[in-house]
């Protein structure tokens, strides 16, 4: 099965992590000797991706110079720039449409997520729906819920209100179509698209099983930097 294009969104600001991303973006974050992005693009040539387009906006021209075409991955990297105004999560997303095709991935920029993808793009083209989020039960462990799923159907989402009775959490990878990110305005968080698909029933889900690994917080950068050099001393 050929893989659907993987859009990585990697133009935050990453203000939670201080200095640590005052002259270099947070994909360029040395975990275990190497940058973050080095890592996370290793992953997804191994998960079978073969197109990647970056969205990036604040010095981003580090990115492009770290990653350049993507051929040392085994990959197809292209670019897509926020511009002077930052989008939003959603309207970085939409900016690179004409990049990703009718159907293609998301994945945030500070997320290492070994689950294997042909699973999820295999029950996103099952479901019908327009949209998909990949899930894990968390119960608390890692952040606070934001998710309720069942039976295959992500039935509310809410990243700014979350409920007690939320047990799972955003995993972090997703699929979409480009007729769904195309509704919606210039400039959006995907957040309001998963919370306004989970109201009409139109937010298919995806059940993971794997621990996700980020670099969105210092404890993070630890967790992971631990568990890679785990794996190379194995």
């Amino acid at each position: 099965m050929k893989m659907l294009p993987v859009a990585i969104l990697a133009g935050g600001l990453a203000t939670r992590l201080g200095k640590l991303t005052e002259h270099v973006p947070k994909s360029l974050i040395e975990v275990a000797g190497r940058p973050f992005i080095v890592h996370q693009l290793q992953l997804l040539a191994q998960l079978g991706a073969e197109h990647v387009v970056l969205c990036i906006g604040h010095l981003g021209e580090m990115v492009q110079r770290c990653v350049g075409d993507g051929r040392d991955f085994g990959l197809r990297v292209h670019y897509s720039l926020d511009g002077s105004a930052p989008l939003g999560t959603g309207g970085a997303v939409r900016q690179a449409l004409p990049q990703l095709g009718e159907r293609f991935f998301v994945l945030y920029g500070d997320s290492y997520l070994r689950n294997p993808m042909v699973p999820v793009q295999q029950e996103f083209q099952r479901s019908t729906a327009p949209a998909l989020m990949c899930v894990l039960r968390n119960e608390g462990r890692w952040e606070r819920s934001n998710v309720d799923f069942a039976e295959g159907r992500v039935r509310r989402y809410s990243k700014r209100e979350p409920s007690p009775d939320m047990q799972y959490v955003d995993y972090g990878l997703s699929a979409f179509t480009a007729a769904a990110v195309s509704a919606m305005p210039l400039q959006f968080d995907l957040g309001d698209l998963f919370e306004s698909a989970a109201r009409d029933g139109q937010l298919a889900g995806y059940e993971i099983f794997e621990r996700f690994y980020e670099v969105g917080s210092v404890q993070g950068i630890t967790a992971l930097e631990s568990f890679l050099t785990s794996r190379k001393a194995s």
